[in-house]
């Protein structure tokens, strides 16, 4: 991701590429030289970052790093009071409109006659499960019913499970070879089956994504952001 953002910079010319460095870079240059960074790194190295921006003053930060805890989400957000950041599990154009079709469908069908199951498939070299697009989904579907993700969600399941919970959001993930992403929300009924579905073939959608997102910034009062705010969709 960081090479194809840098393909796209460069290609650019109203954008100038300030630095490029590691997450065990120490140099803190790019604080001083930049007017957005872009991080698709790791949620360690995220919250350190957005706390080094946050004591700096900035510049803004524009994450793509997924698989949060609780607590670091907790400590982007409080970076997020000094600084501007948007932070979303996925850049695509395509998935934050098939999220905003999951939350009004999850919406408009209730939840005593309509499953909602959550398929992610993605490389072997991924090391989060569920993929950060796929909780996106998930928390524009819990936003649908009214409902706190965390308490509807079911990760896995496995053995003598029982029925399935009315108002659970299940997930199911798969890893394999070299899948960029596919995600499917899964609406399902005695009688009818409705299946949103997005399929990534190119990294550099996410790149472009990501671009769109420093251009927006840019400029903004503190604040945590996402792409809906950046699509218009807020």
């Amino acid at each position: 991701m960081g090479r194809a953002v840098l393909a796209l910079v460069e290609a650019r010319a109203d954008m100038e590429l300030a630095a490029a460095f590691d997450r065990d870079d120490s140099s803190a240059d790019p604080l001083a030289t930049s007017d957005v960074i872009v991080d698709f790194s790791t949620p360690e190295a995220s919250c350190a970052l957005a706390r080094a921006a946050a004591a700096h003053g900035g510049p803004a930060l524009v994450i793509g790093s997924t698989g949060f805890t609780a607590e670091q989400d907790a400590a982007i957000a409080e970076a997020a009071r000094s600084i501007a950041i948007v932070k979303s599990g996925n850049f695509s154009l395509g998935v934050n409109l098939m999220a905003a079709l999951a939350e009004r469908a999850a919406r408009a069908l209730p939840a005593s006659e309509w499953d909602i199951e959550i398929v992610e498939a993605h490389h072997r070299r991924k090391t989060d499960a569920p993929s950060g697009t796929a909780l996106l989904l998930g928390q524009a579907a819990a936003r649908g019913r009214d409902a706190a993700l965390d308490e509807v969600a079911v990760r896995g399941r496995d053995g003598l499970t029982g029925a399935r919970p009315a108002g659970a959001i299940g997930f199911a993930s798969l890893r394999g070879g070299g899948i960029v992403g596919e995600h499917s929300v899964i609406l399902a009924a005695e009688d009818e089956i409705l299946t949103l579905s997005h399929s990534a073939r190119d990294r550099s959608l996410f790149a472009r994504g990501a671009i769109a997102a420093v251009l927006w910034v840019k400029g903004k009062p503190a604040g945590l952001y996402d792409m809906r705010d950046v699509l218009g969709f807020n």
